[in-house]
């Protein structure tokens, strides 16, 4: 089983496309993942197990990605899910 830590609220809508092999929790420890939206990850949010970052959103000024890169740890955003979104909202 995969183990993804959140930091923020995430939606149940998107969490509910992880299949049942996910754990996706914010008191997942020793994660394989992290997902998170605004808050402002430190070094030491790594562990030893950690394989990749996901921020929700456009940019990644929340990621220490020069650390997280040095420890082999991928980190990438999501920037068109919030242009989808608020194109929705206009129509």
């Amino acid at each position: 089983m995969y183990k993804i830590k959140t930091f923020n609220q995430i939606s149940s809508k998107g969490l509910v496309r992880f299949p049942g092999s996910y754990e996706v929790s914010p008191e997942s420890v020793d994660a394989d993942a992290i997902l998170v939206r605004s808050h402002k990850l430190q070094d030491t949010d790594a562990n030893p197990n950690l394989k990749a970052v996901a921020r929700a959103g456009a940019g990644v000024n929340n990621v220490p990605v020069s650390a997280y890169t040095e420890q082999c740890i991928v980190v990438f955003n999501t920037p068109v899910a919030n242009a989808n979104a608020v194109k929705e909202l206009v129509l």
